[in-house]
């Protein structure tokens, strides 16, 4: 039996993309080149791995050789990383798991920074809720990840991202240097349930005020445009300040509560070579950003 390595990471992108035609647009290679190669893999088992529809899945056996699969590529781009660091150079793919405020509001000036500290590293990022990117980690779908408050000793520190007022511009409060969460009161309070709803419920814990939202949106787009539209106000951080219009104000907030937002590897198997160098450079570059600078665990 022999099992190769272009084999599994045939197998692994279908499995990840969902088919065939996504896995070989993210490989770079001809759907039929992918597709042989699965067959083979296929061949070499003796048994099906995936159920050819839409979206691809697993068979049970494929399902017990993907943490395998996973585990061979990990090792396989490990060999190639430490050849690179002999080289002095950083080389490879590094997959980025984030929330979808980390990837619009930080991410983007990131990729261009290790776009030029790093340009023979390419950084492929995966957008997802914070259960996703967490488990997207732990399954090794992503070499690191952007986490929120995650538990100390975790990763490298990148900033403490502060929360802030949200107003429209026509607010009576909007030209104020800061705004107290108590003077809201009055105001129909608006939540997204994933946008950190556990810590906005903490800050009127703070203000002594009871957390009653007057309505909750899935999408967080919607929730600016609502704002947009005065239906009411919100709490967001200051990593959203590049998605919010200009006729809305992102304004300083009492009590001031922040949370930390730390770029970590796994903590079940070796990191990625790059991952570390990428933490330390993006902390450095932030710590001259609108966001509070950051400091390493």
């Amino acid at each position: 039996m022999t099992v190769n390595i272009p084999q599994l990471r045939a197998f692994l992108a279908v499995v990840e993309a969902g088919g065939f035609s996504a896995a070989a647009a993210d490989l770079g290679m001809s759907q039929s080149a992918v597709s042989h190669a699965v067959a083979a893999l296929e061949r070499e088992l003796a048994a099906p791995l995936v159920v050819r529809a839409t979206p691809v899945r697993t068979t049970a056996l494929g399902e017990r050789i993907l943490p395998y699969a996973r585990t061979a590529l990990s090792a396989a781009r490990s060999v190639e990383e430490i050849a690179a660091e002999a080289a002095e150079t950083l080389t490879g793919t590094v997959r980025l798991a984030c929330t979808p405020t980390v990837c619009q509001g930080l991410i983007p000036d990131l990729l261009r920074h290790w776009g030029e500290e790093h340009p023979r590293l390419t950084v492929r990022v995966f957008e997802g809720g914070s259960a996703e990117v967490s488990s997207w980690l732990a399954d090794g779908v992503a070499d690191a990840a952007v986490l929120v408050d995650p538990l100390p000793g975790t990763g490298i520190q990148l900033t403490e991202d502060v929360y802030r007022a949200v107003l429209p511009r026509d607010h009576p409060l909007a030209d104020e240097p800061l705004v107290d969460l108590r003077d809201l009161e009055d105001d129909p309070f608006l939540i997204s349930p994933d946008n950190c709803e556990a810590r906005i419920r903490t800050i009127h814990i703070q203000a002594g005020l009871t957390f009653t939202p007057a309505r909750r949106v899935r999408d967080l787009s919607t929730l600016i445009s609502m704002v947009q539209a005065g239906i009411g106000v919100t709490i967001l951080s200051e990593a959203s300040r590049s998605q919010l219009p200009s006729d809305l104000a992102l304004l300083p907030l009492k009590p001031q509560v922040s949370r930390s937002l730390v770029l970590t590897g796994p903590h079940d198997r070796p990191w990625h070579s790059a991952v570390r160098t990428l933490a330390e450079s993006s902390a450095a570059h932030l710590a001259g950003s609108p966001v509070s600078p950051a400091a390493h665990f």
